[in-house]
Formats: structure tokens, sequence, C-alpha cells
């Protein structure tokens, strides 16, 4: 436990020392929840647009803290030889993959928390009135997402193009599947991509949770969406992942 919690403490410390990362992973969802909830209006699933879009950038800031992030972080650790140096220390390797993802999660809560505040100052958005299931939502989506990540560092080979293949996902998953408004309008076979889409289902998840009073439990085909694409990763990332660098 001592070890799990001086690793989380370097990475938190790594995590907010890095302006870029932190504007990029922390402080864009909530930029984007100014712009955006200054332009919609009116009412959106019923409830007020403001309302709507906070739900839909819990699931984006998800994406971005423990997908994106995380899989830019990984590549650019392995490719400057950091993971491969981890290795040769007495650190465990389950501590720090441990630390490394409660860090994730940390920031992500925090995030989600600080979007909640914000909301409610500016635009008069409600709390959640079930936070059992807000919370199991958090755990699930980061680990959904951060397995997926995992696994898509070890397809990445190079610390440049990290950066450019993240962005090429989820830019475009997030638009599929609602994180930045409805998709009803869309033209049918974008739609069914973006049914396809662990995002949409998170999305879907909050949206019940937040808008409509559900609980997690209520929505099973979500969840078992979720938990089959973070067991894909997790697959993939056992076959792939590398500690060493696949350049030079």
């Amino acid at each position: 436990m001592r070890l799990f919690l001086h690793q989380l403490r370097y990475e938190q410390l790594i995590f907010w020392r890095s302006r870029e990362a932190a504007v990029f992973t922390f402080i864009f969802p909530l930029i984007l929840f100014l712009l955006l909830g200054s332009v919609y209006s009116g009412r959106v699933y019923g409830v007020p647009a403001s309302q709507a879009l906070l739900s839909a950038l819990l699931a984006y800031g998800c994406a971005v803290v423990c997908f994106a992030g995380l899989a830019i972080t990984l590549v650019i650790r392995r490719e400057n030889a950091l993971l491969k140096r981890l290795r040769a220390t007495p650190l465990p390797i389950v501590v720090y993959i441990a630390g490394v993802l409660a860090s994730t999660l940390a920031v992500f809560v925090l995030e989600t928390a600080t979007l909640f505040v914000l909301g409610r100052i500016v635009y008069g958005t409600p709390w959640s009135g079930h936070i059992v299931s807000i919370l199991l939502m958090l755990l699930l989506g980061t680990a959904c997402f951060a397995a997926l990540a995992v696994g898509l560092s070890g397809l990445i080979r190079s610390a440049e193009g990290s950066s450019a293949v993240v962005n090429l996902i989820v830019l475009p998953m997030a638009f599929l599947s609602g994180a930045f408004g409805p998709t009803h309008h869309y033209p049918r076979f974008l739609r069914a991509v973006g049914a396809v889409l662990p995002l949409k289902y998170f999305v879907d998840l909050s949206n019940a949770i937040y808008l409509h009073g559900h609980q997690l439990w209520d929505r099973p085909r979500a969840v078992g969406v979720l938990a089959a694409w973070g067991a894909a990763g997790l697959i993939v990332a056992i076959r792939r992942f590398r500690w060493e660098p696949r350049e030079g």
C-alpha cells in the first residue's frame, strides 16, 4: 500500500506539472462545456439543453482522460524508454499499473466534480440524485476506456504519431456517439456506426442516470457493452502492449 500511494502521488505530480496534458485532458472538456452551453438553448431529451450537455460531456471527459490521455502517455513513456527502465527497478509492475490507473481515475473524478460545480454556478444545472450510480458509472467508464487505451498504445508505433492517431479516433467517436449533442438527425449509416462505439453507451448511461433518474443496474445492456469493449481492449493489451521502444 505504501508503494502504491507513493506511485499515485508521483503520477499526480507528473500530470499536473505537464501543462499540455492538463489542458488537453482536464481543461478542454470544461471549455467545451462553457462554449457549447452558451450556444445551445431550449430543451434536449426533455430537459434544459445545458443539463443534457453536461451529461454528454461527462462521457466525453472519460474518453479524453481515460482513453486519449492515457494512451498518449504510455506511448511517449515507452518510446522514451521510461517503461523499459522501470522494469529494471524494484517497483513491482502491478503497483506501477495500479498507480497509473488510480491517477487516471482521480483526474476523471475531479473533472466530473468540476463539471457539476461549473454547471451549477454558470447554468444552474441540478446535482445528481444518484451518487452511487454516478460513481459506479465513473469506475466502469474508467475501466473500459483505460483498457482500450493500453491496448491502443501497443498498436501505435511512434510518440510523434500518438496524438494524431488518438485524436483521429476520439473526435469522430464523440460526434457519432452524441457527446456533442443528439444524433437522431444524422444519416442512418452514421447512426449505425455510432451504435457500435463504446462512447455511445457511456453517453446513454450518463443520460439515463443523470437526466432521467435511473440507476446503473437499470441499464444492463449499456453496462454489458462497455464491459465487452473493456474486455476486448484488455485482450489486445495482453497481446500487443510493449515495454521496450519500437523506434531506434
